[in-house]
Formats: C-alpha cells, structure tokens, sequence
C-alpha cells in the first residue's frame, strides 16, 4: 500500500499510515524547519521532500494507493479567520496564498485516481463563510471527481489532554461499505489528564529542556514566566473579564485538559499553562508538546523551540489519525477495490484543474 503525504508538516498522518504498513512514495512540504525534523524523523534526505507543491507537476508524483493531506488551515481556521479580518485580508478561497492550495490536491487526485485519500483540517471549515467553501470542497471531491465521501470531526481529547476538534474527509474510489460513524472512538469526558505528559518529579529530562547538566529533573528557567509578562497576562484577561469577553490565559494542573495547543504558543504560552509550587506558572516544554499531540518520546527535536512549538501547535493528534487509518485499512487493502479507470477519462479529470493556477481565487470558488 502506496501512499503520499502532502503538507506533510513534521508527518503525524504519515506515522498512522506506517503504523498501518503503508510505504511513503513521496512528501511534500515547503516549511525549511519542518523539513529538518522529517528528514530527521523518517530517514529521508532533506532533497528528497518537495517544496511548493504548487510547482510540482502532478505526472511527476509517483502511482500510489492513498493521497494524504492536512492541508493548510489558517485561512480556514476561526482563529485565522479573525486575524484576517482584523487586517482587511482575505480569507479561505479568497486567500491566495493558502486557500486555494486544496485545488492542488484535487488535481493531484484527478490525474493519479488514488483508491482512497484522507484530509484533515479544522472543524471551522464547515461553517466557514456560511458553509460555501465546504460546498466547493465537497462538490469537487463528489461531483467533479467522482469519489465517495464522507466526513467526520473528532476531539482529540479522548486520546490526549487536549481539547482540539479537527474535521477528517475520507474518500474512497470505489463505493464500499465504508462508515466514519462505526471508527471506535474514546469518551471525550474520560481521556487522559495532563499529568499523562508532563514531566513527572524524577524524569531525567533531555538537555535542551532542562535546568541544567546537574539538575535534570527540572524543566528549564526559561520556560518559567517571567514577572512582566505573568503580569500582563493577567491584566489582559481582567480587562476582557470585564468587558463581558472569555479572552485570557488557561491555567492548568495536572487534573486537567488543555486547550488546543496552537502554533502561536511560542508568543507567550499563554493557551496552557502550568501551575508550579513555587513562583509564576510555566510554558509547556516543546517535549511535553510533543507528547500532547500524541507524539512518543523517540520522535527528535531538532529544532529551536520556537520552531518546535509552532511544528507541534500544527500537527495532528497522531493517535486520531491511526484510530482513522485503522479504520479506512481493510477498504485500502480490498484486493477488489482496484477499478481501472479508462486513460481518457483521467484525462478528463486532470484537464479540468490543470488551469488553477492561471486563474483568480474568486473564480476558484465559481
């Protein structure tokens, strides 16, 4: 079972297709840091990832069995949607930076026809502008390329101590009895604590997160808030408080389930942070990060945590995904599930979204 991993990021879905025996044929991603750390991760050389995929020629990727893709969410994502507006931009199909990179997917998918694909996203994409650009996606994967399509969106929080709802849109080529409602899923309300990923009081931890050479059962100093920026926090969440808004900082201890850990945590942590016995509260450890997302200890760091924080706030919970490839696994694998579909009509197919990027966002959404 061949797959692709486009927008592949640090490669959370390419872990829960290896979990399944699949074999990566080829990745994409253009971020030079998130590169590092798949190459580092998956034993890849950093040429052999391609960049822009917006600059890859479709008859270029190898055949493959399934088309991966966790593609771009901010300007999808409520949280990229209000920064946009706050800044006069544009946003979803109208963003033509990011919004209209699903349409490199589809012509992807109409000159390979792949038995199945899998993409991920934020839940925000099926309300985003009244429902019209999920429509769009949902035409084009339904109508315009003939798969069977079903979608489902799931808290990670029954697998992690996060909460982060993300919308999963399955695809199969051939019709088959395939049921997202049947994927066994956790009780949200009785999943993991964050206890389960914190640095527990005599974990060694690895150097670059700790105290220092002497004292490695300590998260390190700078992970601590400063005053100056303990006290802004604050002011800011009493100022909100007072206006009536729910805007502020989420304290947590270990008893608890977080927010959705964003790629913005870097700023100033302020999505989860972590009460400590003595003194101010503490950002999480790109480590802890890590094992927030699902992640295991033996996946490397190798970048700075700025990097690190930012590559983990936008990856996917890796266990979700294997619970999802677990579940597409059998129909990937269907021996009978391997129609050919005639050369004339990919033809077709592939003609129909080989112009996209001679043409405007607007006309996109048309």
């Amino acid at each position: 079972m061949k797959f692709i991993d486009l927008f592949a990021g640090i490669g959370g879905i390419r872990q829960a297709f290896d979990a399944i025996g699949g074999e990566c044929v080829f990745t994409s991603e253009w971020d030079l840091a998130c590169q590092k750390t798949y190459s580092a991760n998956y034993g890849c050389d950093i040429d052999e990832i391609a960049g822009d995929i917006t600059k890859v020629d479709e008859k270029d990727i190898p055949k493959h069995d399934v088309l991966l893709a966790g593609f771009p969410c901010q300007p999808f994502s409520i949280a990229g949607v209000s920064k946009r507006n706050s800044l006069g931009s544009p946003h979803g199909f109208l963003c033509g930076m990011q919004g209209t990179l699903f349409f490199d997917v589809a012509r992807i998918i109409a000159h390979h026809r792949p038995k199945a694909f899998l993409l991920e996203n934020v839940k925000n994409l099926i309300s985003h502008d009244k429902g019209n650009t999920f429509k769009v996606i949902m035409k084009t994967l339904q109508e315009d390329l003939g798969y069977h399509v079903q979608f489902k969106v799931i808290n990670g929080k029954g697998w992690v101590p996060q909460n982060r709802q993300r919308i999963y849109i399955v695809g199969f080529r051939e019709k088959n009895d395939f049921n997202f409602d049947d994927i066994e899923t956790f009780d949200a309300e009785k999943g993991p604590k964050l206890n389960s990923i914190l640095h527990s009081e005599n974990e060694v931890i690895e150097e670059p997160f700790t105290v220092n050479s002497k004292d490695k059962t300590k998260p390190n100093d700078k992970y601590t808030l400063s005053p100056k920026l303990w006290k802004y926090l604050q002011g800011y969440a009493e100022k909100h408080r007072k206006k009536g808004n729910g805007f502020g900082f989420g304290l947590n201890d270990g008893n608890d389930t977080a927010r959705t850990l964003s790629a913005r945590y870097y700023k100033d942590g302020s999505e989860i942070l972590i009460k400590q016995k003595k003194g101010n509260p503490r950002r999480l450890t790109p480590r802890e990060c890590a094992r927030l997302m699902g992640f295991d200890d033996n996946f490397k760091i190798v970048v700075s945590d700025t990097q690190a924080y930012k590559q983990f706030g936008n990856s996917v919970v890796v266990p979700v995904l294997k619970a999802v490839a677990k579940h597409m696994e059998s129909w990937i694998k269907d021996k009978n599930n391997k129609k050919r579909v005639p050369k004339k009509t990919r033809k077709i197919m592939s003609k129909r979204f080989q112009s996209v990027e001679n043409k405007t966002p607007l006309e996109l959404t048309v």
